[in-house]
């Protein structure tokens, strides 16, 4: 019993290794946003529009992982989905044109998918057998580990290194790591008599109101990442350098917000919590949307980043204390708000190109006021019997 205890808990340091590694991935691509659309060529429009197929590609492949996983079981599926994830990375700032980066991203985003299911799916295994929240600080794990690839991405913007030169090392260093830390997590395999799961299968309903809450949080976190250096560059005139660090800001509030989440939790239940999150972020939405200069403006992005913090997370533990079919919900729950978070730049993207930025943020705004008004939904019942308030 000691052993099995000794193998969780190095399983758990291990999979919060695996988040930081995803979310290195999503920073050192989303601070390098306007070098790649100005490598590409591309107007505010279609970028949005590119931004749109890694939203698509998550889409297809995010139900193949639960198979993957069945297949290989977690420890090798893992890590080949991982690295599939890290040097996909490269993609985009190689493409010359717009055709090109579409289909980078359209790779981008369902290597990021599959992987991203497989990391929750195990995450929430790892809570289950220690029998106490996680999900938060796995998550705040994710955020730093944007916040570390964004703060990289700042430092190539400001020093002018191209994103291909700053991909290709980055994708390199993760990809090591990634196959490293995949050693010790929980490798899990089915029953000889287990039917494997459906290639494809609809989210189940019990991950629909569920997945609705995480699509306004992770629309609002899409929208920030891959917008807010273009937000302070073509709206309040700031340098590249000022612009990339509105990203790092927002990684840095979010990275904080979720490691301390679970405790917040703890104290306060999942629905007052979010509640609360989502006036703050609503704060943040507004801040950005009047804001008179690139400081108020970062102030904005940090409270959307403090206000959707916890809520994914949050989503994801529900889904897995379902109490029916837990994977498949994890997989529809991670289906939705994943996919929110891909298809927000380019509804972003489209909004800008029709009217403005300011306009896009305004919508970005109303979604954040929404977790205030259903977050019920996320009172569900923990494994151990305790209710989420």
């Amino acid at each position: 019993m000691t052993d099995d205890t000794t193998l969780v808990k190095r399983s758990r340091y291990a999979v919060a290794a695996v988040f930081c590694v995803h979310g290195s991935v999503t920073g050192s691509f989303a601070t390098r946003v306007p070098w790649i659309q100005e490598h590409a060529g591309v107007s505010a429009g279609q970028l949005g529009l590119a931004l749109a197929f890694p939203a698509i590609g998550a889409a297809l492949m995010m139900p193949l992982a639960a198979r993957i996983t069945h297949r290989f079981g977690t420890r090798t599926a893992l890590r080949g989905l991982l690295a599939l994830w890290t040097l996909a990375l490269i993609l985009p700032s190689l493409a010359p044109g717009l055709l090109t980066l579409c289909a980078a991203l359209l790779i981008y985003g369902g290597t990021s998918g599959m992987a991203d299911v497989a990391m929750n799916a195990l995450g929430i295994e790892v809570e289950h057998r220690l029998k106490k929240s996680i999900m938060s600080g796995l998550h705040g794990m994710w955020s730093a580990g944007a916040l570390l690839g964004s703060a990289v991405g700042t430092v190539a913007a400001h020093a002018n290194l191209s994103a291909q030169v700053h991909h290709t090392i980055a994708a390199v260093v993760l990809t090591v790591v990634g196959a490293v830390v995949c050693q010790f997590v929980l490798n899990i395999h089915p029953e000889e008599d287990e039917e494997p799961p459906a290639r494809f299968a609809l989210p189940p309903k019990s991950a629909l109101l569920i997945g609705a809450v995480g699509f306004c949080a992770v629309f609002a976190e899409g929208a920030s990442l891959d917008w807010s250096a273009v937000y302070l560059r073509d709206v309040l005139d700031s340098s590249a350098g000022v612009a990339a660090g509105a990203t790092t800001g927002f990684a840095l509030t979010m990275a904080i917000a979720r490691i301390t989440g679970d405790a917040v939790v703890d104290r306060f239940g999942a629905v007052r919590t979010v509640r609360a999150s989502g006036v703050i972020a609503t704060l943040g939405g507004l801040l950005v949307v009047v804001a008179p200069d690139a400081v108020v403006a970062m102030i904005g992005f940090g409270l959307i980043g403090v206000g959707i913090a916890v809520v994914v997370p949050l989503a994801f533990a529900a889904a897995g204390h379902t109490g029916a079919n837990a994977s498949q919900a994890i997989a529809g729950v991670a289906t939705i708000t994943y996919a929110s978070g891909l298809v927000a730049p380019s509804i972003i993207g489209g909004i800008a190109q029709a009217s403005s930025l300011t306009i896009s943020f305004i919508v970005v705004t109303a979604l954040a006021a929404g977790l205030a008004v259903f977050a019920r939904v996320l009172a569900t019942r923990t494994e151990a019997g305790e209710v989420l308030r």
